[in-house]
């Protein structure tokens, strides 16, 4: 395994093998001053979703900009802890009553998403130290055409209704006693506009709950660091929660840190003549990258990945359909169009790659997982982590 990826990159001429995550400390560095920037600003606290983006390498850099990181289990809160050592919170649609405690020891913000989570945790995260909060569901969608990225989608299990919290402070009067915060989280990839949208319907449902609160977590799929974002918008939102109701504001953005700060390097390997309906001019490339594999937004949301020189279908002289090379028939990244027609051993470049990708990527099929390459500021560049087999070999058995 380890000599064919190294052949192929011999074969393009380049210092790195394909398929490779190429993460821009240059970029990266960009972002986290904007983040920084805002929060200097507001006065908010920015933590980083590790579910969108964990490379730990870059930690010690994401540290000196945020106040610290949000965890979705045990091994994020593990990693947040031990990588980066600031603030630590973790929310969890369901805890394991046996990792509660390892929990405890690592995060300081345990946030409960029902009212029988808040009965059978609450006492035991107070005598921990630590500050409990709960996930508010407020029932108000903001997206189309995305539900499975939807907390507000009907029948959404993330979060508590009003109706549920009215019906359990029925039963146990005094359950918010000792709950410190409330959190929403209800974008994904949005604008501020969704999120003034959204705190307006939180404040009429949960509004007299919020007023008891120290703090109050604004989730995250804020694109901040997006050209055009409106982020006076999101200034305002912050300053009002702040000055409203005395309560510290944290967001928790995974993409706004890592977006357009990593590419998917991969490698041309075949085409094949068009036929069978493929609609588009006829032919597929086979790549060495997997839409399944190494990029599965693009067939859970789905989406179409942005492609340095690539077009749209008939944009330019020459159109392709690219593919992945597992025995998955839908493993299809796209039709894109180019300048010229493509050949074996091309090297195309996927970009906006950091975030969601490297977290979910798979060795379906026994691909090889991509390096993982950091980018330095200087342009010189560092391997961080290369895949062999023993890496597919050792997940199942």
């Amino acid at each position: 395994m380890r000599e064919t990826r190294e052949e192929r990159a011999r074969m393009g001429g380049a210092d790195l093998s394909t398929p490779c995550y190429v993460v821009r400390e240059r970029a990266l560095r960009d972002n986290l001053e904007q983040l920084a920037s805002l929060a200097r600003e507001t006065g908010a606290k920015i933590l980083l979703a590790q579910k969108a983006f964990s490379m730990f390498r870059v930690y010690p850099l994401i540290g000196q900009y945020l106040a610290g990181t949000a965890a979705s289990g045990l091994y994020e809160a593990m990693l947040g802890a031990e990588c980066m050592g600031k603030e630590n919170h973790i929310f969890s649609p369901a805890y394991r009553p046996e990792e509660m405690e390892e929990i405890l020891s690592l995060c300081d913000h345990v946030i409960l998403n029902s009212p029988q989570q808040i009965r059978r945790y609450k006492a035991q995260i107070l005598a921990a130290g630590r500050s409990p909060g709960l996930r508010v569901n407020p029932q108000h969608s903001t997206q189309e055409g995305h539900a499975i990225y939807d907390p507000c989608a009907p029948g959404s299990r993330l979060g508590t209704t009003l109706a549920q919290l009215e019906a359990a402070l029925e039963e146990t009067p005094d359950l918010l006693e000792g709950i410190e915060g409330l959190h929403f989280h209800t974008l994904c990839e949005q604008d501020a506009d969704a999120l003034a949208e959204t705190l307006e319907a939180v404040e009429e449902k949960f509004g007299r709950y919020m007023r008891n609160m120290k703090w109050i977590n604004l989730g995250g799929g804020h694109h901040i660091t997006r050209p055009g974002y409106h982020r006076e918008t999101l200034a305002r939102c912050i300053r009002h929660v702040r000055e409203t109701y005395g309560a510290e504001v944290y967001l928790e953005p995974g993409e706004a840190v890592a977006l357009n700060a990593g590419v998917l390097l991969t490698r041309v390997l075949e085409i094949m003549p068009g036929g069978g309906g493929v609609p588009c001019e006829g032919s597929h490339a086979i790549l060495d990258a997997s839409a399944a594999c190494h990029m599965p937004d693009v067939l859970e949301m789905p989406y179409r990945p942005p492609l340095k020189g690539g077009g749209l279908p008939g944009e330019k002289p020459f159109t392709y359909r690219l593919a992945g090379p597992t025995c998955l028939a839908g493993d299809v990244i796209g039709d894109y169009s180019f300048d010229r027609p493509l050949e074996p051993g091309d090297v195309l470049e996927f970009q906006d790659m950091a975030i969601y990708s490297m977290v979910k990527n798979n060795t379906f099929n026994g691909m090889a997982l991509p390096d993982i390459v950091l980018e330095r500021e200087d342009g010189s560049l560092e391997l961080v982590r290369r895949f062999g087999y023993e890496d597919f070999k050792g997940r199942l058995s």
